[in-house]
């Protein structure tokens, strides 16, 4: 195998000696050293290129390759000192134009000079690791020329004066400016960043400095913001312009530094201008700037959303506590509503949609809504209102909308049960009275709700509307086994059940004779058709149509059972006595007012007329059929005078109910705890109970605390006996 290898051909170098010329290397160097001072005065169309390669090739073959690298850095020295002088004897404003041409004629020649030596730089240059030629030309020429003393202030300051001047207005020659930071450029990063970058940021500095200073003491936030919006603007398209890409962020940390960080509190708290009248005005544009350049600097857009959150909460602490406001219920929702559309377009615009601004705004609302114990109410009040009436001049779609804006609110509640309480008997009222504006919104709400809350939530609320079908039906079957029977009033009974509806037991009035009659009737049949059941009358749900005739006039009034009773008296009497009246009727006390004063004391409604005439009732007051009532309308509604809101002592009562319906949720909370756990602290009792019950009402610790009290009376729990703050659950 080794016999067959091909022999590799091998070079070998000349045995003998060969003389050389001993004045080579100076001829050569001559000859080159012309040729290179031709270069410089613009007269190379003359030289034989080729000719001078194989000189300097010939030297650097000969080992002349030292001599010549020195000769050379000799050359180009004193080339560049002469170019030194006329650069410094330059005038005024001619000064960087004569830089430029010097500089191009520099970099044109060293190009032809690395041409010629291109033997050189690619042998001689890396064994003996020497500065290429090229870049020689580029180190000399920033050392003697762009470092000379004359040189180098003066054209910083000649920068920096020109970049001042467009700041302030001025057009200056931004081509010869780029062509400026471009030699410093290619001089090496850190040469731009020594003699330019550096300086021209400290400069920056001060100017903005100053600048901002005069800016705030004669400017609103709004204009502020726009000027620096403007500088930043200016900056950034000048770094495109004539600087190294690099820069942009330097400078744009500079002009955020001095205009917007170092005045940041005082600019967003400006009297009459800042943040907080920003958002009290909507100036969505000026929130929209301030935004895009605050979120530039540190913490600026937790300051925003820090004064922002603080502003949200002192306006909504204002309106859910100021007495005139709580006067109108429906008023008071509305302006809640109002509120949060208004910061709602606000994050959206201003602030796109922020998660962080959302979360802040949203915790403002929850903590001031909750401030006033009356926003469960008055927030169902409102509801009632939209579904009772429908919002005017709208469609399904945009009662839909009104709805999904409320349960925003809704969401707020912490104590959610005591909005269902009351949405209970708003919408037993509704539905009783058949007032209802929309079956369609009805669902949608209960389904809004059940959906947030769960089916525990809505299924009473479901169960209303199951009893007002099942009554619809039974009804019908009624009537039509009294189809031959069409003698004295009808009747029209909605059968609730127990538990489903918010009715408190009350004693039955005395109904008129004939009224009594039929339902009797009624209650026979209904007991007939259901075993095991049990009916009892809430007269003071219901209402009746009665006719009535004044005079010579005929109307038929629209009137509620308890009305109905008070007025059927005066077909026998002409005048009656309160006493008389309570007597007769049984109303209670309060309801009798109330009825008595919407029947006598409502102008236009005044059916009955009272003496002495005024417009409270009083147990000495006598009541008279006035014969002398008219309308316009042969059908009269007359209503119920009644407070929209509660009073205090059915407050009391609503609060009571709810505080009773709380403390078995509280113990079905604790025992399934103890169930899965076996063995708790009281702390960790409280923060689970507290975890699982705040989607319906944030439970108190204290009644927590009597909670498990009971549960241990009646030994679901025991306590440690060592350690008396351990609970165990006892199966």
């Amino acid at each position: 195998m080794n016999s067959q290898r091909k022999r590799i051909p091998k070079i070998e170098p000349f045995k003998h000696r060969v003389e050389v010329d001993p004045k080579f290397f100076d001829k050569s160097w001559k000859k080159l050293d012309d040729a290179i001072r031709e270069i410089y005065n613009h007269n190379a169309s003359g030289l034989s290129f080729e000719e001078l390669y194989r000189t300097a090739y010939n030297l650097v073959l000969n080992k002349h390759g030292g001599k010549l690298y020195d000769k050379l850095t000799e050359n180009l020295k004193g080339h560049l000192k002469e170019m030194g002088k006329l650069v410094e004897a330059a005038q005024g404003g001619l000064f960087l134009e004569d830089l430029q041409r010097r500089w191009a004629d520099h970099i044109k020649a060293s190009q032809m000079i690395r041409d010629i030596l291109m033997y050189m730089d690619r042998t001689f240059i890396p064994t003996s690791k020497k500065t290429p030629v090229f870049e020689l030309g580029l180190e000399l020429w920033r050392d003697i020329v762009v470092r000379s003393p004359k040189i180098q202030g003066r054209l910083l300051d000649t920068l920096l004066e020109l970049i001042h001047r467009e700041r302030m207005g001025e057009i200056i020659n931004r081509g010869l400016m780029r062509n400026t930071t471009k030699m410093l450029m290619e001089l090496g990063s850190s040469v731009y960043k020594d003699e330019f970058e550096r300086p021209f940021l400290e400069a920056s500095a001060s100017f903005y400095s100053g600048e901002s200073q005069q800016f705030i003491e004669c400017c609103d936030c709004g204009e502020y913001l726009k000027k620096a919006e403007r500088r930043l603007a200016e900056e950034l398209e000048r770094v495109t312009q004539y600087m190294d890409s690099k820069t942009a962020d330097k400078i744009a940390n500079v002009v955020d530094k001095e205009m917007l960080s170092n005045h940041m509190q005082r600019l967003i708290l400006m009297e009459n201008s800042g943040l907080v009248n920003m958002l009290i005005d909507d100036k969505h544009e000026d929130l929209t700037r301030m935004n895009d350049l605050f979120k530039r600097v540190p913490d600026g857009h937790s300051t925003i959303r820090s004064v922002m959150t603080n502003h949200v909460k002192e306006t909504g602490k204002t309106l859910v506590t100021d007495p005139e406001r709580l006067r109108d219920p429906v008023d008071f929702v509305q302006r809640l509503l109002n509120e949060k559309d208004k910061y709602d377009e606000i994050v959206s615009v201003s602030f796109s949609n922020d998660k962080a601004f959302q979360n802040a705004l949203n915790s403002s609302f929850e903590y001031f809504i909750n401030l006033n114990n009356r926003s469960p109410e008055f927030i169902s009040l409102y509801i009632d209102d939209k579904l009772r009436k429908g919002v005017k001049g709208a469609n399904e779609e945009d009662i839909e909308t009104v709805l999904d804006k409320v349960m925003m609110l809704f969401r707020y509640l912490q104590e959610k049960d005591v909005f269902e309480k009351y949405y209970k008997q708003h919408l037993a009222k509704r539905l009783l009275s058949g007032k209802t504006s929309s079956d369609e919104a009805e669902r949608s709400m209960l389904v809004k709700l059940k959906t947030e809350c769960g089916y525990q939530f809505t299924s009473k609320l479901e169960g209303m509307f199951t009893d007002m079908k099942t009554s619809h039906d039974t009804m019908q079957s009624f009537h039509a086994a009294r189809s031959g029977n069409t003698d004295g009033p009808t009747i029209s009974v909605q059968i609730l059940t127990t538990g489903s509806w918010p009715t408190q037991p009350c004693a039955t009035c005395n109904l008129p004779p004939e009224i009594l009659d039929i339902c009797e009737k009624f209650r026979a049949y209904y007991l007939g058709t259901h075993n095991g059941r049990r009916l009892t009358w809430q007269t003071n749900m219901g209402n009746t149509d009665i006719k009535a005739t004044f005079g010579s006039r005929k109307h038929e009034l629209n009137v509620s059972t308890y009305q109905m009773c008070v007025l059927m008296l005066f077909n026998s009497d002409d005048g009656l006595t309160y006493k008389d009246i309570e007597q007769a009727t049984a109303i209670p006390h309060v309801d009798l007012k109330r009825c008595l004063q919407s029947l006598a004391c409502v102008k236009g409604k005044n059916v009955l007329r009272k003496e002495p005439m005024s417009k409270d009732i009083s147990e000495s007051d006598t009541f008279f059929f006035n014969d002398k009532f008219t309308s316009k309308l042969v059908k009269v509604k007359i209503g119920t005078v009644v407070a929209q809101k509660e009073t205090e002592p059915e407050k009391q009562e609503t609060r009571h109910r709810v505080e009773e319906d709380r403390k078995p949720q509280v113990e079905a909370a604790i025992v399934r705890i103890m169930k899965s756990r076996r063995v708790l602290d009281h702390n960790s009792v409280v923060t689970e109970v507290t975890k699982q019950l705040q989607s319906r009402f944030l439970p108190n610790p204290v009644v927590i605390k009597k909670r498990i009290e009971s549960l241990i009376e009646r030994e679901f729990l025991e306590r440690d006996k060592t350690d008396r703050k351990l609970y165990r659950y006892l199966a």
